[in-house]
């Protein structure tokens, strides 16, 4: 199950991008987003009956659990649904975001203490081009909002600050309670401003139920998950630099789902996004003594 984390986590986490697009037509993304941490917080209310997880006990423990939560469920993920709502294009919010290992390996070291090696940054560097190669064959890159960018790089900067943070102070609650209390903060922080900008609105359908379910389970609960837990048992750059191969793993999930246009050369593009994702994120062989 360990080693198939990083292959769960990407193919569901680069399912979100068509599942968002799916999904935002019939709805406001404040309510999408208010409404995709309801469903996940009753999903996981039976759970923590049942299973009686320890919560965090302390200030400190409260504080950092409040600061992860915040950081993705309010800030990345809102600020990406706004940049959406802008009308800045998937590949564009997938190709900004897609700078956050790059973010995460210049900061490691100051505020992790961990050591980026020039293997590891050729690796970065190859992820980047790839993915960016991929993006760009896909469609043109344009800048239609000057506030739908800042949105992203926004929500670039919160995930890149969120995974450091965890690196360094998180670890020691468990996954349903600090879960819990981020969908519980994002419905604090969401629903209100859903209700005065958008009216709650929701056009019940087949394709918007199956959207925000998948949003809620495959994104809110198994990928935030496994995100955390690779990040708690891994170096901070190098689990990043698996969110290199979510723009070609959206792009080839919205050829396959939503039949959008996939070039030639977005093949290759995703070609050297592995290549480079698996030189930086390969261990080193341990020397003979």
């Amino acid at each position: 199950m360990v080693r198939a984390a990083p292959v769960i986590f990407l193919v569901l986490w680069s399912g979100g991008y068509a599942a968002a697009k799916v999904g935002l037509p019939y709805t406001g993304p404040f309510t999408f987003l208010a409404l995709r941490y309801i469903v996940a917080l009753l999903i996981l209310v039976p759970v923590a009956l049942f299973t009686r997880p320890a919560w965090p006990r302390t200030r400190e423990a409260w504080l950092h659990v409040l600061a992860v939560g915040f950081g993705i469920q309010v800030a990345y993920f809102g600020l990406s649904y706004v940049a959406f709502d802008l009308d800045l294009s998937a590949g564009a919010v997938a190709l900004i975001t897609s700078l956050q290992p790059i973010l995460v390996a210049l900061f490691a070291p100051r505020v992790t203490g961990e050591q980026v090696s020039p293997t590891r940054w050729i690796g970065l560097a190859l992820g980047l081009s790839g993915a960016a190669i991929v993006i760009g064959a896909r469609s043109a890159i344009e800048a239609e909002s000057w506030w739908g960018i800042l949105a992203a790089c926004g929500a670039l900067i919160s995930m890149s600050a969120v995974t450091l943070y965890e690196k360094r102070y998180g670890g020691g609650t468990d996954p349903v309670p600090a879960n819990m209390i981020g969908f519980g903060l994002g419905i604090v922080v969401f629903v209100p401003v859903a209700l005065l900008a958008e009216g709650f609105a929701f056009e019940v359908t087949t394709r918007s139920v199956a959207s925000l379910a998948y949003l809620a389970i495959g994104n809110s609960l198994i990928s935030i998950t496994l995100l955390l837990a690779m990040i708690r048992r891994g170096e901070a750059s190098r689990v990043s630099a698996l969110l290199f191969l979510v723009p070609p793993g959206a792009a080839l999930i919205a050829w396959i789902v939503l039949g959008e246009q996939m070039p030639l050369l977005a093949w290759p593009g995703m070609a050297l996004a592995a290549a480079g994702v698996y030189i930086a994120t390969r261990r080193p062989v341990a020397q003979p003594a």
